[in-house]
């Protein structure tokens, strides 16, 4: 009797905190939807909602953002700068900001190449037209993957802190962790519904070091979108799934015939420029280096000037200017 009442306590507990985070979170999404709406179209692409956001004229240019982020982070720094002379095209990833999962999708997580036909099928519904393709971090890999795929239907590619080729050791203890069974189920729900703005800021501040973190750039882009339950979940499990299709994937960066814009952080501590910048840019017979000494991981931000001219030398050498 004794350890049937513990048990019936112990079940009665879990289902009231479970209860409890599940009201957090909803809580927490309701004003995460009501202060960051999306700015853009969300589109039906073979059944996938995407969201598009569309500002500017000029050449084309798509967007492609890093693992956790949103279509905000390039409405922070860049597409104010570069609008009046190029059409910005920024397009959330799959299950990141307003785009949902892939409908249909070969495995659990959408690979390289999905989320590039995803994204190559909106770019085409807003009448991208031969377009330059950018990539941050994670973004970088689709990037290169959307050149690969649609080499002769793009004018360029810029790859900005790009993860390209295969990398020694393990990942961070952070993703290993978050992607196990506990993770997913119990530790996941728990930082949706009780991470604090200290914990954002201390996470916006690492993935930027050793540069600052421009001021209002986490409330900016919305931390209540990245630590929704169903972000975190795919966004783990899509760096934790990255190796093994990059190792296949950097077999074939010589296939690459345009122009190509690499530039890369010498303190960049996520992605190391040693591993990826350098490989990458001996493997393409067009590309410009451009190692930018003492930033991190973040040069959009932190050296955007080097980052627009870096993007005009591209539409110039694709004859876009």
């Amino acid at each position: 009797m004794l350890k049937t009442a513990i048990a019936v306590g112990t079940a009665c507990a879990l289902l009231g905190s479970a209860a409890v985070v599940n009201k957090r979170i909803q809580s927490r999404e309701v004003a995460t939807l009501r202060d960051h709406p999306p700015e853009g179209q969300i589109l039906d692409v073979n059944g996938t909602p995407v969201h598009v956001y569309v500002e500017g004229t000029g050449p084309d240019v798509i967007l492609i953002h890093g693992a956790g982020a949103n279509w905000k982070d390039f409405t922070f720094s860049l597409i104010p700068i570069l609008k009046q002379n190029f059409r910005l095209i920024a397009i959330d990833r799959p299950a990141h900001g307003y785009t949902g999962r892939i409908k249909d999708r070969a495995g659990d997580i959408e690979s390289l190449a999905e989320q590039a036909d995803l994204i190559h099928a909106a770019a085409q519904m807003v009448a991208a037209k031969r377009p330059l393709v950018v990539g941050q971090s994670y973004g970088g890999a689709v990037a290169l993957s959307y050149g690969l795929r649609y080499g002769a239907e793009t004018s360029g590619l810029m790859i900005i802190s790009g993860v390209s080729h295969p990398w020694p050791g393990k990942l961070d203890r952070w993703y290993r962790i978050m992607g196990s069974a506990v993770g997913r189920h119990l530790l996941t729900p728990v930082l949706s519904a009780f991470a604090t703005e200290q914990r954002g800021i201390d996470t916006v501040n690492a993935v930027f070091a050793p540069d600052p973190a421009p001021q209002g750039y986490l409330e900016h882009i919305g931390m209540g979108l990245a630590v929704r339950p169903s972000q975190v979940r795919v966004n783990i499990s899509m760096v934790n799934a990255l190796l093994p299709q990059i190792k296949e994937q950097s077999k074939r960066y010589d296939e690459l015939q345009m122009p190509v814009e690499i530039l890369h952080g010498t303190a960049d501590q996520t992605v190391l420029h040693e591993i990826h910048a350098l490989p990458l840019s001996k493997q393409i017979k067009n590309a410009e280096l451009s190692i930018l000494d003492g930033i991190g991981h973040m040069p959009h931000h932190t050296a955007t000037d080097e980052v627009v001219t870096a993007l005009y030398r591209l539409a110039k050498h694709a004859g876009l200017q």
